[in-house]
């Protein structure tokens, strides 16, 4: 296996973000309980089948068409779950509000500047938390 190095480049506030769901797997044991956690209890019985488990299912990215293997919680909550009009609330934590716009975005890469602009705070703070040295609910620049 080749372990991915560390980039020295600074993110900015146009350095695009994203939940990385591997990395996250792998550094929380968890990650699986806060997913199932936003969902309500009609959605808990609903998708029982697909949210149970390491089910994978099949998903086209809608820009690319290209076919990748997701996980069923997660499929589920991107696509349902944070859809809804209660996902986001007013008075959200600012770590889970960037994760849950993440999510309702269909986890679609985000600045810190495209985040405040949505919070309506300033992107500075937001560029701080999500850029040191602790990764937040596997939230991390994408870096080139």
């Amino acid at each position: 296996m080749v372990e991915k190095r560390l980039s020295l480049v600074k993110p900015t506030l146009e350095t695009p973000f994203h939940i990385d769901f591997n990395w996250w797997s792998q550094h929380d044991r968890e990650w699986r309980v806060h997913l199932r956690s936003l969902l309500s209890s009609e959605d808990l019985e609903r998708f029982a089948d697909i949210i149970d488990g390491d089910v994978l299912l099949d998903w086209i990215d809608p820009e690319t068409a290209e076919v990748q293997q997701v996980d069923g919680l997660q499929h589920v909550v991107i696509t349902h779950t944070a859809q809804g009009e209660s996902f986001l609330e007013k008075h959200t934590a600012i770590v889970e509000a960037i994760f849950r716009i993440l999510l309702k975005n269909g986890n679609s890469p985000m600045t810190p500047a495209e985040l405040g602009e949505i919070l309506e705070r300033d992107p500075k703070p937001i560029l701080r938390t999500l850029s040191g040295a602790r990764v937040y609910r596997g939230i991390r620049p994408i870096l080139e």
